[in-house]
């Protein structure tokens, strides 16, 4: 289903009306994914003592409850959690403590993503590198086997989401033009987690902190950064240089319907319904669903299921002649033949 722009603008507008936030919901959203994250969590300690394989079991859902707290941090950072913005703001800056994810210097990174996604001349800040075919051919050799090397699954969804959220996140590196207020936030949050690690370390032990935080995190973040992959780097989404770039036509061809399983949407806290969020970022989670609901026109652009999503692994490099993402080996069959 293809629209074109001037019906787009028509859908951001008629979508206005599902922008209230509503307090006493977003509580409810908020109670019901910490309650159960620090049950879990306790439950897993208790377990470490008749054996670490039940611990490992229990870590699977306590990994999608903190997926879902950095999705309740992801709407906070747009406003749109709660009505006021100092409950969005310190909920936002608490629950970075738990993601790891320091909320002001995320939030500074995603704004720059949600302005300029699909643009091909504003790439690189809150966003996965993408390159052209024309780009990664001319690079030179070391440089096209590092993009290979940042692009092969295990270290796009092992090792770099853990780096991400582990290592990253600790310093605002690249960040030092954007003034005081990345370094306040980044070095607030290592503070808060220094104190949370000391304080739990002398409540259960270094030893059963590691045994039971290290997994939920490592999964978690994995788990987010396929998210955010599956959303953008899907065959035919969108990309454009300066020109001819379009917000509207970016936030809706250029973002994915993630069609999970209702259990999924729920720990994923609906961010699957992608493609509306870029159209108007200030819905919150909990009333995508309503827009689906309502506006069932809109449920199947861009729509990609959990198998279909599989297939994107393999995507690499943007296509600017056939308009879409392409593999290593399209890409070097797409030259061959010219």
């Amino acid at each position: 289903m293809i629209q074109r722009t001037p019906e787009i603008r028509a859908s951001a507008q008629l979508l206005a009306r599902y922008r209230e936030p509503d307090s006493a919901r977003g509580v409810l959203e908020l109670a019901i994914t910490a309650v159960p994250f620090l049950v879990i969590w306790a439950l897993i300690w208790a377990a470490l003592d008749h054996g670490y394989w039940l611990a490992l079991l229990l870590e699977v859902p306590a990994a999608g409850l903190l997926v879902r707290l950095f999705m309740i941090q992801h709407d906070c950072g747009h406003g749109s959690f709660f009505r006021g913005r100092v409950a969005n703001d310190w909920v936002g800056r608490a629950i970075g403590v738990m993601t790891l994810t320091p909320y002001g210097y995320w939030r500074h990174n995603h704004a720059h993503h949600h302005a300029g996604s699909g643009n091909l001349d504003h790439r690189g800040l809150g966003d996965i590198d993408t390159l052209t075919v024309r780009e990664f051919l001319a690079q030179p050799r070391w440089r096209r086997t590092l993009y290979r090397l940042y692009r092969h699954p295990m270290v796009m969804f092992g090792v770099g989401p853990s780096y991400l959220f582990i290592l990253k996140h600790r310093l605002p590196l690249g960040m030092m033009r954007g003034g005081w207020k990345p370094w306040l936030s980044t070095m607030g949050t290592n503070s808060a987690i220094a104190v949370l690690v000391a304080a739990m370390i002398w409540l259960v032990g270094y030893g059963p902190l590691l045994l039971v935080h290290l997994p939920i995190i490592v999964l978690a973040a994995s788990i987010g950064v396929w998210l955010f992959y599956v959303q953008h780097q899907f065959e035919h989404t969108y990309w454009s240089n300066g020109e001819t770039w379009n917000f509207h036509d970016a936030a809706l061809h250029g973002s994915s319907h993630y069609h999970l399983p209702g259990v999924l949407r729920w720990f994923t806290a609906n961010i699957g319904v992608h493609h509306i969020h870029h159209l108007s970022s200030r819905i919150p989670s909990y009333r995508l669903s309503d827009v689906l609901r309502d506006h069932p026109q809109l449920a199947g652009i861009g729509r990609i299921t959990l198998l279909q999503s599989l297939r994107t692994v393999r995507l690499a490099l943007w296509d600017e002649g056939r308009l879409r993402l392409v593999s290593f080996g399209e890409a070097g069959r797409s030259v061959g033949r010219r």
